[in-house]
């Protein structure tokens, strides 16, 4: 094989486990900030390794989606070409081959981390139903990308022994849930049926009333969570709105929101009020 050969396999490959969707996996990091968990290294180095391993498994997880769909990948405007299967960057073969040894990693830290490793297992679970069944079934595909944020929460609580805060899981249920609309609606506008059976299940007005009641949920139960957990934090609530508003911006005016990682990486204004939001968290927290 040729160094261009190999060269290109190997950005393949690493395309193949989507490292910029990582940035989904940062909500295991949720339970280390509101739980004052940041100042400690320990605490740290487990938030760390449980974002690793999820990193591991949501890999794991779009390879057997991209084996899955690649038929249908290719008749896909866009991504006939962002998917490396699809485009014929990555074999089969190779895109098994990197799938064994990621869940063979993910066996081996199951040794170490077996409560952790349960809520991954659980999130594999679910994500393998999602590739084979429920993505074909209304309603039941928003919810189930949904459960994949709240079990990341549930990953990051897990790891450092910490107690599940329902106010988190629900604010966490219903942030996804509008996320996931939102990009449902991109992909209806966008390019139909031609790229989920599912969306012809679906009208733009249905989904973007979906999306409007989960934001409003996710406002609302954010505010009675940040008030019972600690009353300066109110003063991160205009930050969420403002948050909601651009990506709904920037979805309506810019036609991103098909992608929600690209979404927030592609547009300053809306990364810099995440930032501004860890940010005023931490040292309300620390102080």
């Amino acid at each position: 094989m040729s160094s261009s050969a190999s060269g290109g396999m190997i950005v393949g490959l690493i395309q193949l486990v989507r490292p910029r969707q990582w940035v989904k996996n940062g909500f295991v990091f949720a339970p280390l900030v509101f739980a004052r968990e940041f100042t400690n290294p320990a605490s740290i180095k487990l938030s760390l390794l449980a974002f690793a391993l999820f990193c591991a498994a949501s890999s794991a997880c779009y390879i057997v989606n991209d084996l899955h769909d690649i038929e249908r990948d290719r008749r896909h405007p866009t991504k006939r070409f962002s998917r490396p299967l699809a485009a014929g960057r990555v074999s089969r073969g190779g895109a098994l081959a990197l799938l064994g040894l990621i869940l063979a990693a993910l066996a081996v830290a199951a040794v170490f981390q077996p409560y952790v490793m349960a809520v991954i297992a659980g999130y594999l679970v679910l994500n393998i139903a999602y590739t084979f069944v429920l993505k074909q079934q209304p309603v039941l595909d928003i919810f189930s990308i949904a459960i994949g944020f709240v079990l990341r929460i549930c990953a990051g609580a897990v790891v450092l022994d910490l107690p599940l805060s329902g106010w988190m899981l629900i604010t966490t249920l219903c942030l996804a849930l509008y996320l996931a609309a939102v990009k449902r609606r991109q992909e209806l506008l966008g390019s139909g049926s031609d790229g989920r059976e599912v969306l012809d299940k679906y009208s733009p007005a249905l989904i973007e009333r979906y999306a409007e009641m989960s934001a409003t949920g996710a406002l609302v139960f954010y505010s009675l969570f940040v008030m019972s957990a600690n009353q300066k934090l109110t003063a991160t609530i205009p930050l969420v709105i403002f948050g909601l508003f651009r990506y709904w911006y920037v979805v309506e005016r810019l036609g991103a929101g098909e992608s929600p990682t690209d979404a927030l990486l592609s547009d300053l204004p809306l990364l810099a009020t995440v930032l501004a939001w860890v940010g005023v968290c931490a040292l309300v927290l620390y102080a």
